[in-house]
């Protein structure tokens, strides 16, 4: 027992150094891992104040400081100025949204998949290629960053999504999650803040963790962030980046105003930040909203990929980089060999050329409208967040459910979806809502059945599952 011991005083942990060995703010890291990955300490709880851990252990303060930092890195604590270091929300749900191999039987309405029966137009571009006699010169290396062929063919496809842009500012990459992660590593160094929705895309959060960049939840009010809220983020967290999804957001399908926008792009330019806009939904608009990065492309770098409104398959982004962070952002995707292959990149160049993108982004728009349409007919009683356009939908639960248990009980019934407590950031409570990935079922009757099951679940009978309530 540490000699400034006092056991009985209330303090959330109490770590037992006993057996401790190494450098001890290393140890203490450990444990405090080991304690929030086995339950011990549960997301939400508020640990004791530094200084009277560090009385209680009888050590420096400075160790307890090196340990909270070192799991504050791993997204596992969430520190807020004025009310202490919590425990963070998502600790311990799983980062990974990937399908489960071994789960027979099961409908997957979890990870983000487009229709992937749509590829006429993929497989007979590839087709014309294969045939041509020089076709074996794409399996050379290609070009950092891309060619200017490629470029040009990038612009033309943004134009579609409201944003003109310069050619030369495009920087191909492979899949927009490997174009967050090189603009991380390019731009941010370790011990970085970046603002960020309070709900957000689960591969911004790994890739950060990776880095050791910490997210900070940045303010809402009705689904918009404030302007009050990004300035103390600013001023009080010391943020250097902003990462947002305007178009259908990944997981609560809202579309950012016109005017927040504005309002973001003027404080960014003001407080000289790194704004990282990932469009990934944005192609399938028809009519768009003009891009945040269209009011600050000095501090912008806007990234449009293909995976989620075309075909998983073809990894390609295309990255709208300011004059001064271009070369960093290049220099992160060659040495994180996160480069396009010259053949993904000529393939998706003929086809915008040829407008058989515009084809497969259309009738994807019309099958998801369909398949919508089948949400809104079995959930027409509840809160379905979404567009008619978009892949996903955000279910906000009867209170009765937090989004743990309904996914939870909903995989007992034959169908996985994705509960708000994977999007969140840091400590903020989730909502009781989960997310529903309508295009990722194989057929429109699978979409259906997994939907008629989730519908039934909802309801407060035993036939369903609503012996299983919350009771929050």
């Amino acid at each position: 027992m540490p000699v400034n011991s006092f056991e009985d005083y209330p303090m959330s942990w109490k770590p037992d150094l006993s057996d401790v060995k190494g450098p001890l703010y290393k140890a203490i890291a450990e444990k405090l891992e080991h304690n929030i990955k086995t339950g011990v300490l549960t997301p939400g709880t508020r640990l004791p104040p530094q200084r009277e851990l560090a009385d209680f252990l009888d050590i420096n303060l400075s160790t307890i400081s090196r340990a909270f930092k070192l799991c504050e890195q791993k997204g596992l604590l969430c520190a807020t100025v004025g009310n202490g270091t919590f425990v963070a929300a998502d600790a311990a749900a799983n980062p990974f949204l990937l399908p489960e191999e071994d789960a027979l039987g099961i409908i997957e309405m979890g990870p983000l998949f487009p229709d992937m029966t749509i590829t006429e137009e993929i497989v007979a571009q590839l087709k014309k290629m294969i045939i041509e006699p020089d076709f074996g010169k794409l399996f050379r290396y290609g070009r950092p960053g891309g060619t200017l062929w490629q470029k040009e063919t990038g612009a033309k496809l943004l134009r579609k999504a409201s944003y003109s842009v310069n050619p030369e500012n495009i920087v191909l990459a492979s899949g927009g999650q490997n174009a967050i992660a090189a603009i991380l590593a390019g731009l941010f160094q370790p011990g970085d803040r970046i603002g960020t929705d309070a709900l957000t895309f689960p591969g911004l959060k790994t890739a950060a963790k990776m880095l050791g960049i910490q997210l900070i939840p940045l303010q809402h009010e009705n689904n918009e962030l404030t302007e009050a809220g990004l300035r103390y983020a600013c001023k009080t967290e010391n943020i250097s980046g902003i990462y947002v999804i305007p178009d259908y957001h990944n997981p609560t399908t809202h579309t950012m105003s016109a005017a927040t926008r504005k309002m973001l792009a003027e404080i960014a330019k003001k407080e000289c930040l790194i704004v990282i806009e990932d469009a990934i939904h944005s192609l399938l608009i028809e009519s768009p909203l003009a891009p945040l990065a269209s009011y600050a492309p000095e501090q912008v770098l806007y990234i449009a990929s293909l995976s989620k409104v075309a075909s998983p398959g073809l990894r390609i982004a295309y990255i709208v980089a300011p004059d001064q962070y271009r070369k960093k952002v290049t220099e992160a995707l060659y040495n994180m060999n996160t480069s396009i292959s010259p053949v993904m990149a000529e393939l998706v160049s003929r086809m915008i050329i040829s407008g058989d993108l515009d084809k497969t982004i259309a009738r994807h728009r019309s099958q998801n409208r369909l398949r919508n349409s089948i949400v809104d007919r079995y959930l027409s009683g509840y809160k379905v967040m979404g567009e008619p356009e978009g892949i996903i939908r955000w279910l906000i639960l009867p209170e009765r459910f937090t989004g743990e248990a309904f996914e939870a009980k909903a995989y007992q019934r034959g169908v996985q979806v994705y509960s708000a407590e994977r999007f969140v950031v840091g400590n903020t409570s989730p909502s009781n809502a989960v997310r529903l990935a309508i295009t990722a079922p194989e057929s429109l009757s699978k979409l259906e059945e997994a939907v008629l099951a989730g519908a039934e679940g909802l309801e407060p009978s035993t036939n369903g599952f609503g012996d299983h309530y919350s009771t929050n």
